[in-house]
């Protein structure tokens, strides 16, 4: 039976067209062997019942879509577009209403913000280390890491301030000493008033004690150790009724110069850690000992020769005029930590004392790590090749950091070019300079504020911006720029639309940031002078979320500090003139109202 079947799919394959002869009989007769098993015949009857199960489901659910009016097709790939009637538009949220010109000018400008919390809450912001319980008094925290109010302060105006790690001072409205911080007593929780009823007018401090200036030109030296102050010799109080005499309760020094001429005063004073300077009315320039720790014994004091062995006789803190000056009338002088800088009437800068960074602006010396007689800084080497000529217009020190303010001119032109250069110490980026550097004493200048310019509209010309000040602290620093300000939106804007608004001064942090010093709430060190964020954070929040609709990166450009410039306002009920000012001391700085 199975060979006849052979013999008959041998033949069929025999009368097949050409194409198919070509087959190999191994692959023949395995056709044939799968054609008539009989499991292959029910596997196909398998296969044709399965595909036929397929088509019939595949061609109801075709038909039921097409019946509901959808396609397959739209199901899975495709959407048709809502219906025009069903489209919700969603607009940007409208700024909120101001119900005032000054709330409008609030919404628009951060930095009419700025200006006006400062005039309505006079006080002090102050940050940085807290080790002394300095920067926040009541506190127990050891930084405080971004602008913070000293309460005792809130509505306050002051005449000065000076910061210490472990001590502050400050000269009230009045002209009284106040005092706080561990250095002066570990009790005391909040500013004390110490010294008063001498009017004072300004401060420097060494490193432990306090050097201040009244209003009639006196200088006074006082201890910061409130201890020492009630221990200490008192001087006899002088009064003008008969018989009424006695001893003044705190414990000082008087250090006015005594060969003053008759018409001549103190009008600056500046300390280091261990030396003062004093400057006349009539451009002389004094130092003595500020300090009660060591004696001056690295030049600073710019009397050559003077030590603690040949000192004349008197008191070991007695003034000495610094005769190498005599013929060049002083209008600057700065001290850093041991070293002084002083620049005259005719922009010629002489620095003396410690050089051992190059702070003094001269290559260091090994054999000579000081120079104890006021030298001249070849200012003109830095302008060699330009045309120009430099004029020193002031000086500014801190630490083992020196800078100087340069105006350059043409002669054939009007166009004065404002600069600042830096020297000195710079490790942590306190030059300002954009570099790492340890020791920098050839003057390098500082981009940011060098060579700008801006449009006066006031005189309808252009004008260099200068820098208004420098402080430098310790390891830090601050500018405040003389930027063209404005301050008439003070109450009578009859003459002004809603849309004009105050704008202050440009200020600028950088340095070294170990204890949040430079108040950016970061600790790295910042070597370019940068921005910080407005000190009144929460009052800039509040006119972010009323001016709905700006754009973020608006936001973002317009949040900065601006210190607010001099201006008469109404504080407390009366009309006083008083602006902002900045104070780096050593691992802290604030920001206080002064009068």
């Amino acid at each position: 039976m199975l060979n006849q079947s052979v013999s008959r799919a041998t033949l069929r394959a025999a009368q097949a067209p050409r194409t198919c002869r070509n087959i190999s009989s191994r692959t023949l007769r395995s056709q044939v062997r799968t054609a008539t098993h009989p499991y292959a015949q029910r596997r196909q009857q398998h296969f044709v019942r399965s595909v036929a199960t397929v088509t019939l489901l595949g061609a109801t659910a075709t038909a039921f879509q097409w019946v509901n009016g959808e396609s397959f097709l739209r199901e899975g790939h495709a959407e048709e577009p809502p219906k025009e009637e069903e489209v919700e538009l969603k607009f940007e949220a409208p700024r909120r209403q101001a119900q005032s010109a000054d709330e409008n000018r609030s919404i628009i400008s951060s930095q009419h913000l700025q200006v006006q919390k400062s005039w309505e809450n006079p006080g002090v912001y102050a940050w940085g280390s807290n080790t002394g319980k300095t920067v926040a008094p009541e506190s127990d925290e050891r930084y405080i890491k971004t602008p913070r109010r000293i309460r005792y302060f809130d509505g306050k105006l002051l005449r000065d301030v000076k910061l210490d790690r472990n001590f502050g001072v400050a000269i009230d409205e009045r002209g009284d000493l106040l005092q706080w911080g561990t250095a002066f007593s570990p009790d005391v929780t909040e500013p004390t008033k110490t010294l008063r009823g001498l009017n004072l007018r300004s401060l420097a401090i060494s490193r432990d004690r306090i050097i201040a200036l009244s209003s009639s030109g006196s200088v006074y030296s006082i201890p910061v150790s409130g201890a020492e102050q009630k221990e200490g010799p008192k001087p006899a109080s002088t009064s003008w009724i008969p018989f009424w005499g006695g001893s003044n309760d705190i414990s000082y020094r008087t250090r006015t110069p005594e060969n003053l001429g008759w018409s001549e005063r103190v009008t600056e004073i500046a300390s280091g850690l261990e030396h003062a300077l004093m400057l006349t009315s009539t451009g002389r320039v004094f130092s003595f000992a500020s300090g009660t720790q060591n004696f001056p014994s690295k030049g600073q004091l710019g009397i050559p020769g003077l030590s603690w062995e040949n000192r004349p006789a008197g008191a070991y803190d007695m003034p000495h005029e610094i005769t190498t000056l005599k013929g060049f009338p002083v209008k600057k002088i700065a001290t850093g930590d041991y070293h002084s800088l002083v620049c005259d009437s005719e922009g010629r800068a002489f620095t003396f004392g410690d050089n051992t960074a190059g702070q003094l602006g001269f290559p260091f010396n090994a054999e000579a790590t000081y120079v104890d007689a006021p030298s001249l800084l070849p200012t003109q080497k830095l302008y060699a090749g330009s045309g120009q000529q430099a004029k020193v217009s002031n000086v500014f020190a801190g630490g083992n950091t020196s800078f100087l303010a340069v105006d350059a001119t043409r002669p054939d032109s009007n166009r004065i070019n404002a600069d600042t250069w830096a020297f000195g110490f710079g490790l942590t980026g306190q030059l300002g300079i954009g570099r790492w550097v340890h020791t920098c004493p050839d003057p390098v200048k500082v981009a940011a504020f060098s060579g700008l310019f801006e449009w006066d509209e006031g005189n309808n010309s252009v004008i260099p911006i200068r820098l208004s000040t420098i402080s430098v602290g310790a390891s830090h620093a601050a500018a405040v720029m003389d930027n063209v300000a404005s301050v008439a939106v003070s109450g009578r804007t009859n003459k002004l639309t809603h849309n004009d608004t105050n704008w202050g001064r440009d200020i600028l942090f950088w340095g070294n940031n170990e204890f949040y010093q430079i108040g950016s709430g970061k600790r790295s060190n910042v070597a370019t002078p940068t921005y910080i964020q407005p000190l009144d954070q929460s009052a800039e929040q509040e006119r972010a979320a009323n001016a709905a609709g700006v754009k973020a990166l608006r936001e973002k450009e317009m949040h900065r500090f601006q210190i607010t410039p001099r201006q008469r306002v109404r504080v407390n009920g009366r009309m006083v003139e008083f602006e902002q000012k900045v104070e780096c001391g050593r691992g802290c700085t604030a920001v206080f109202s002064a009068v």
